[in-house]
């Protein structure tokens, strides 16, 4: 079982780390494999509404999306974490995370997500909600912890002393394993929820 770790922070070893750091430790000792991906210093621009991956599966642009996209197939669960600008994550990584949802037409049904922010101050509680979206759009499990997952700093070394937002790190990682790990047993049990075929409603009449 693996879990995708996605920092959005343009600084790889930056706050954003530090939480995401935190996380893969629990997730670990939980017996979930880890990989961390950078992306917020990455240049990756948004969506383009082309409808290219509707003919060929992966996105026009081929750059870190299509990457991803390949390992995020294979993924039990994915962990995106970003640092808040204006009560909002990095446009960088909203460039990549549209792309990346957008162009992976794959099943994302109980994969489980969760969202990490970081901020010196405020604007976490709307980033947050913004990030966890892409999970509720595409009946994915959401893992939750003891408080919203979030943790407060302008350096790495003052997350450090965000006690509270570390241990809620910690927890969301438990949480998050054993809700894998559950939701694996409940495919062998009882198999995957019945589907039904789309409805797309046009609201223009």
């Amino acid at each position: 079982m693996k879990v995708l770790l996605i920092n959005g922070s343009p600084h790889a070893n930056g706050c954003t780390a530090r939480a995401l750091k935190e996380v893969a430790m629990s997730l670990q000792e939980g017996g979930i494999e880890t990989g961390i991906i950078h992306v917020g210093a990455q240049n990756i621009r948004g969506c383009v509404a082309c409808g290219f991956c509707y003919k060929e599966h992966k996105c026009v642009f081929d750059d870190l999306v299509n990457e991803v996209a390949l390992k995020f197939a294979e993924a039990d669960g994915i962990v995106i974490g970003t640092p808040v600008y204006y009560a909002s994550a990095n446009g960088t990584l909203i460039a990549f995370l549209d792309r990346l949802f957008y162009s992976t037409h794959f099943d994302k049904s109980m994969k489980v997500g969760a969202s990490v922010v970081s901020a010196r101050r405020g604007g976490n509680s709307a980033t947050f909600d913004e990030l966890n979206k892409y999970f509720t759009i595409n009946s994915m499990p959401i893992a939750s912890s003891q408080y919203w997952n979030m943790v407060h700093g302008y350096t790495p070394s003052d997350v450090e002393k965000d006690e509270e937002g570390l241990q809620t790190m910690r927890t969301l990682g438990r949480n998050m394993a054993f809700l894998i790990k559950s939701i694996e047993l409940g495919k062998k049990t009882y198999g995957m929820p019945t589907k039904e075929k789309k409805i797309a409603t046009n609201f223009i009449h």
